[in-house]
C-alpha cells in the first residue's frame, strides 16, 4: 500500500469510528508503519471525524516530524511500542464508551481485565492487560506499554481508555471493534449468570490461531 492510500485509509477508518461514537472531539489516535523507518500518526488536538490527509503527521521513529502537522502528544507510546515489537504494524487509540467504562472499574485483573465468554474476544486479541492510570501523555504509559509490547495485542489504560495493535490499520480497527462490542456485552450481562469459556475452550481456540 502506497504512503497515499494509507493517509486515505486512516482518514476513512478515523471518520468511521467518529460517526459510530466510538471518538468523540479531539480523542484518540491512530497510527501505522509505512517502512521501517517511517510512522504515520494522527495529529495533536485532531478529531478522528475530520482527519486531513495532507495534515497527517510522519515521523522518523526518533520522533522527528518529517511532513504534516504536530503529532499526537501519544505518540510516543506508539513509536516505542513499535520499537519494541516489529510484528506491531498499526496500533488504535480510542476512548470508547464500554472500554473507557470498564477501564474505570475497580479490581481488574491486571493480566486480563475481561475472562473470555465469546470465542472472538480470544481470536482477535486473546487478553488485554491493565496499564496502572498515569496522566495522558505521560512518559509512564510509554514505558508500560513499551514493556508489554511483546506480550499481547490489547491493552487497557486504567480511567482512560483502550490501545489495540493489529498487522495493519484494517487489522487493529477490527481488533479494536470486537473488544468494544464485547465490552458492551460485559455490561449488558452484568446481573445475570455468564458462562466464561474453560480453559481447556480458550487453548483450543488459542492453538487454532496458531
Amino acid at each position: 500500500m502506497t504512503d497515499l492510500e494509507q493517509k486515505e485509509l486512516m482518514v476513512q477508518l478515523g471518520r468511521s469510528f467518529y460517526e459510530r461514537g466510538y471518538s468523540v472531539g479531539g480523542a484518540g489516535n491512530l497510527s501505522v508503519r509505512l517502512d521501517e523507518n517511517r510512522v504515520l500518526v494522527t495529529p495533536t488536538g485532531s478529531s478522528l471525524g475530520r482527519l486531513k490527509v495532507e495534515r497527517l503527521s510522519v515521523l522518523d521513529m526518533d520522533g522527528n516530524v518529517l511532513e504534516g502537522d504536530k503529532p499526537s502528544k501519544e505518540s510516543v507510546f506508539h513509536l516505542e511500542m513499535y520499537r519494541k515489537n516489529p510484528k506491531c504494524n498499526a496500533i488504535v487509540h480510542l476512548h470508547c464508551t464500554y472500554l473507557t467504562a470498564l477501564s474505570c472499574l475497580q479490581g481488574l485483573d491486571p493480566t486480563n481485565a475481561m475472562k473470555a465468554f465469546t470465542p472472538y474476544y480470544v481470536m482477535r486479541v486473546g487478553k488485554m492487560q491493565v496499564i496502572p492510570y498515569y496522566r495522558p501523555g505521560s512518559p509512564e504509559i510509554a514505558r508500560e506499554l513499551s514493556e508489554r509490547a511483546l506480550s499481547g495485542k490489547a491493552f487497557l489504560l486504567a480511567n482512560h481508555g483502550v490501545v489495540v495493535t493489529g498487522a495493519d490499520l484494517l487489522d487493529a480497527s477490527d481488533n479494536t471493534e470486537e473488544l468494544e462490542e464485547t465490552a458492551k456485552l460485559f455490561f449488558t450481562l452484568q446481573g445475570q449468570k455468564i458462562r466464561y469459556l474453560t480453559d481447556d475452550e480458550v487453548k483450543d481456540l488459542e492453538n487454532r490461531g496458531k
